[in-house]
């Protein structure tokens, strides 16, 4: 199978998670303290992936300048696009509970919801694509991280999307939707890149992580921690170290 099919079919699947959590959170009520938890554990998982996974490989593959670069490009980029989105109403997407607010307190939040969450979802997907141009097969940890870092961010979600009154033809629209691009993003991604220099896919690398850790630190930590409190941190650390044990077995 060529290597950008593989690359859509393992976005496809990482994607798949935000279908599952949403799944769970619209067939069962979850405890919030229970969905802040497993989101903080999702970040955790998230920033271990991009300290040995992402950014520091970038360093030794194209050098320490465009990796930089890249990084803080991606971070701008994603941070500037949050900005514009939130003052839409998807500042809260990722909220659990009736603070996230729906289409009648303000028109058009359900569209800059959706657009937020293809806006979180599409740099992991492009970085999972770019690990299997290394040769030896999809990033094992790569893959973990975004996949166990989906599943808390559908539930959370799609919790706030229930609790705002979202029908389920929108809640799951939207995520199967996501899911669906982010295949397409991985298998984009493999295909326009491969060839390129290494330079190229160190800068391109850094950029998807930078938005990644922007996305965490703007989203999944503040709905942990208004929730857990002193056990996010805790919560966070049992997901680095997990994620860092994978990518060492």
């Amino acid at each position: 199978m060529p290597v950008w099919a593989q690359a859509g079919l393992w976005g496809l699947l990482a994607g798949g998670a935000l279908v599952l959590g949403a799944a769970i959170a619209w067939l069962v009520r979850v405890p919030q303290k229970v969905v802040a938890t497993i989101m903080a554990f999702g970040a955790g998982v998230l920033i271990s992936a991009l300290s040995f996974d992402l950014v520091d490989e970038a360093e030794q593959t194209g050098g320490l300048v465009p990796t930089a670069i890249g990084f803080l490009a991606g971070a701008g980029i994603y941070v500037a696009a949050n900005i514009l989105l939130s003052k839409r109403g998807a500042r809260h997407r990722k909220r659990s509970h009736e603070i996230q607010g729906s289409e009648e307190d303000t028109p058009g939040s359900g569209a800059a919801i959706a657009i937020g969450a293809l806006l979180d979802g599409i740099p992991e997907s492009i970085v999972l694509g770019l690990t299997l141009l290394k040769g030896g097969g999809v990033g094992v940890a790569v893959f973990a991280a975004i996949f166990l870092s989906n599943l808390p961010e559908g539930l959370s979600s799609a919790s706030g999307m229930k609790a705002s009154h979202r029908s389920a033809r929108y809640v799951f629209g939207v995520w199967s939707a996501i899911a669906v691009a982010s295949g397409l993003a991985g298998l984009l991604g493999a295909l326009f890149l491969e060839g390129a220099s290494p330079t190229t896919i160190a800068a391109i690398t850094a950029l998807a992580a930078g938005a990644i850790l922007a996305m965490v630190a703007d989203t999944m930590i503040p709905e942990a921690f208004e929730k857990t409190h002193l056990y996010a941190g805790l919560a966070a650390t049992v997901g680095f170290l997990s994620a860092f044990v994978i990518g060492h077995v």
